[in-house]
């Protein structure tokens, strides 16, 4: 059990432990939000093409999937605390460098030193949900944690873009240093979490599988994970450079993150009384057809632009669902004291799609157009769909 017994009859905003991480995640998401869709374009400011625009986020995403193998062992060597403090402060810091210049090469490498930031804060925050909240409510705890990573999103990532080119990129990238804001409560986060890892609290009775085992448990909610969150990055990265202008853009993203953020809130409920597998591949359906009406939108004899809206928005409800479902699933999958080990395979699985959308739909889109590349992640998701319906998604080692 990973939390006392007087907490588990407490609402989940009281628990202790759980309004820092939600606060440290605030912060840190504001920052990660306002330079996902500006980094791409302060490149192609710079003389970058598609392409070029497409590896900004290849490479914070590479960087954050490189660093996330490392967060449990950090954890243990160093602890909680100093791994959080370190965790917000690379994420944030860097953000200023990206006023000396608009070259490419430069925005590569402080993506990367944010990568790196960002793959301690997507891992030790996932991790925390499981350490402070009983497993019986964990999928309305990760709901709660969901809201607390996509609010961020849904208002910085459809603004961040215009801000820059209607105010100045300046601005955007000192509003993106807001994670260093987050020190304190990583701080108590990580005191909270030392306490309950020293106490004992942290660890089962249950036989241990071997590593392999429990890896092979976590493949398929990480590829389900992978299918989904590669369209998302797509239209993260490329939805200002979609044809039908940036106010346009503003929609879709708008639609998008909003219903990523209301969905994984929502789904937390049904998901803890049904449990996750039932839904996991009508949702890939779901963003199959979504991706499907983005795809068609931006042909040249396509419909409006409001059936971009619409598209990006249906993509954001699979979007936000299968995070919180595919997190629930990889907790469920492996025994409590490995429960960092499921966080880090999972945000690899996260942010290794999050970098494939932008990579290879960016090249895609370079040799043909942003219509092929989004076709072809909706055939991925469909292709997953079939794969997470005949092999049973969420089946937990023994």
């Amino acid at each position: 059990m990973s939390t006392t017994p007087t907490d588990h009859d407490l609402p989940i905003l009281r628990v202790p432990g759980i309004r820092a991480l939600v606060l440290m995640s605030l912060f840190g998401f504001a920052g990660y939000a306002l330079l996902l869709p500006t980094a791409p374009l302060w490149a192609t400011h710079g003389g970058a093409d598609e392409g070029g625009a497409g590896l900004v986020n290849a490479v914070l995403m590479l960087a954050t999937v490189a660093v996330q193998t490392t967060v449990p062992w950090s954890l243990r060597r160093w602890g909680w605390r100093a791994t959080l403090i370190t965790g917000v402060l690379l994420l944030g810091l860097p953000s200023f460098a990206l006023m000396l210049t608009d070259q490419l090469a430069w925005i590569l490498a402080v993506s990367a030193v944010r990568g790196a930031g960002f793959a301690i804060l997507t891992v030790c925050g996932a991790s925390a949900v499981a350490s402070l909240v009983d497993a019986t409510r964990r999928g309305r705890a990760i709901g709660v944690y969901g809201l607390a990573v996509a609010a961020p999103q849904l208002f910085l990532v459809p603004s961040a873009a215009w801000i820059a080119e209607s105010v100045d990129f300046r601005v955007v990238f000192v509003l993106g240093a807001a994670p260093a804001l987050a020190v304190p409560f990583a701080a108590a986060l990580g005191r909270r979490l030392d306490d309950i890892a020293e106490g004992g609290l942290d660890t089962g009775d249950e036989p241990r599988p071997g590593r392999g085992r429990m890896l092979l448990a976590l493949a398929l909610p990480s590829l389900v994970l992978l299918a989904v969150t590669t369209p998302g990055g797509a239209l993260l990265t490329f939805a200002p450079q979609f044809r039908h202008g940036s106010t346009v853009a503003v929609l879709g993203l708008l639609g998008f993150t909003a219903a990523a953020a209301l969905s994984r809130w929502l789904v937390g409920g049904p998901a803890d009384r049904f449990g996750p597998r039932r839904f996991i591949s009508p949702l890939l359906v779901v963003c199959a057809a979504g991706l499907a009406l983005c795809a068609w939108s931006l042909t040249g004899t396509g419909p409006g632009a409001a059936v971009l809206v619409a598209g990006m928005t249906v993509v954001g409800v699979a979007y936000g669902s299968l995070q919180n479902l595919t997190l629930v699933t990889a907790f469920a999958a492996v025994p409590d004291r490995d429960r960092s080990m499921a966080s880090a395979v999972w945000n690899i699985g996260f942010d290794t799609g999050t970098g494939l959308g932008s990579l290879v739909v960016g090249f895609i889109a370079a040799g043909t157009s942003f219509s092929v590349g989004l076709l072809t992640t909706a055939a991925l998701c469909l292709v997953v769909a079939v794969l997470a319906l005949v092999g049973g998604a969420g089946r937990r080692v023994a």
